[in-house]
């Protein structure tokens, strides 16, 4: 698996993610697979993320590890998931994963999907390539 320097990776996990996988992962009996992310066409505002628990990554997939988590970034359009942060908020209101996306121009109403600042994203990656 690849390891990539924090600062280098496509997406970020926030310690509360970190915390909130591996217990979603023992608790399903589920310990050894990775979390997959990456993004679809589809919604009513353009694509939809892709968020699951995967025993191996897809042929083309990004991978990394974060604190023993197993990560598979998706191949289609990888560059509109850059600087993406996966937190977890456990609230009175809401339970389950935040997804921050500084790609992501808007969502739809109901939370479901959303469009993307192209021109943010292509920046951002030539940035990388650049550097």
């Amino acid at each position: 698996m690849s390891d990539f320097p924090s600062a280098e990776r496509p997406i970020q996990l926030s310690p509360v993610a970190v915390k909130n996988i591996h217990i979603m992962l023992k608790d399903n009996d589920m310990e050894g697979h990775g979390l997959r992310f990456g993004i679809r066409g589809g919604g009513c505002s353009g694509y939809s993320y892709v968020l699951e628990f995967q025993a191996e990554p897809d042929e083309g997939d990004l991978r990394y590890e974060v604190e023993g988590i197993p990560v598979f970034v998706g191949a289609f359009k990888r560059d509109y998931l850059q600087g993406t942060t996966i937190d977890y908020k456990d609230t009175d209101w809401e339970t389950g994963f935040e997804i921050k996306n500084p790609n992501a121009r808007r969502a739809c109403g109901c939370g479901e999907s959303f469009d993307i600042d192209d021109k943010a994203a292509k920046t951002e990656s030539e940035q990388q390539l650049q550097a």
